[in-house]
């Protein structure tokens, strides 16, 4: 079996200043690949670039900015000597019950997570088809949601945003198939990890009286888990990694569950 090796690959994470992307970013770097980190944190990404060690670098990217991606995407490439792997990972979550929707919260979350998801996908579409600045093909693992699967309440946009993700995953693999880029798109459904978003939401959620505290949601997350446990970031990391590799060299236009079995 091939295994999990990717050395000589270069990778870009957004959303790497923290959180699971910065958990990506280490496990990347630690399974050998070169890493950009890319987030509009520019102090709290660089730092994170700098602890992978030498090779590694920060970009500025503010994924709802085309043109900020195609400028992010050259300078990766021409810091990296290419572009193999994208990790479409930042992403926003703001709790609201729908009779309390917020429509400018609501655009920020399409627009960060959806529409910051697609100008990804266009962008290392782009840099890795033949004829491109890279050129060589590659991979893209988009960062969906165990919320694309289930109906929690207070999450509605942001699981709408989500199954959004998950529908992009599987057009963007048949494009790249039809055309001939060489680019093989998947993505992962968390379940919940105790990051800071998934510390807030805990307290959000019961915030607006869905739960009587943070610990009652994690107790009924939990309970709702097979497994019997919230996420790590290792877990979610090391599924990326996979998907990054050649041992998924034949897995192609999935959204593949990192949930203990929540959404099942």
């Amino acid at each position: 079996m091939t295994g999990l090796d990717l050395t000589g690959r270069r990778a870009l994470v957004t959303g790497g200043a923290q959180g699971l992307g910065e958990g990506m970013a280490r496990a990347l770097a630690a399974a050998g690949a070169t890493v950009a980190v890319a987030d509009v944190q520019d102090d709290a990404g660089a730092k994170v670039a700098e602890g992978l060690g030498e090779g590694h670098t920060f970009v500025h990217l503010d994924v709802t900015d085309d043109a900020n991606w195609e400028s992010a995407v050259a300078e990766a490439v021409a810091r990296l000597g290419g572009l193999d792997i994208l990790v479409n990972n930042a992403g926003i979550e703001i709790t609201s019950l729908l009779v309390d929707l917020d429509a400018d919260a609501a655009r920020r979350q399409l627009e960060v997570n959806l529409l910051g998801t697609a100008l990804g996908i266009k962008h290392a579409f782009r840099a890795m088809r033949p004829g491109g600045a890279a050129g060589a093909g590659g991979v893209v693992v988009n960062v969906a949601s165990v919320a694309a699967t289930i109906a929690f309440p207070g999450i509605s946009v942001y699981s709408a945003t989500k199954s959004g993700v998950d529908r992009l995953t599987r057009v963007a693999a048949m494009e790249s198939g039809k055309l001939g880029y060489g680019v093989r798109v998947n993505c992962i459904c968390p379940g919940l990890v105790p990051t800071a978003m998934g510390a807030g939401l805990a307290n959000d959620v019961a915030e607006i009286g869905l739960f009587a505290s943070p610990q009652e949601a994690v107790t009924a997350v939990v309970g709702l888990t097979p497994s019997g446990r919230l996420g790590e970031v290792s877990d979610m990391a090391d599924a990326v990694v996979f998907l990054a590799s050649d041992a998924a060299r034949f897995v192609n236009g999935v959204g593949l569950p990192v949930d203990g079995g929540m959404g099942m």
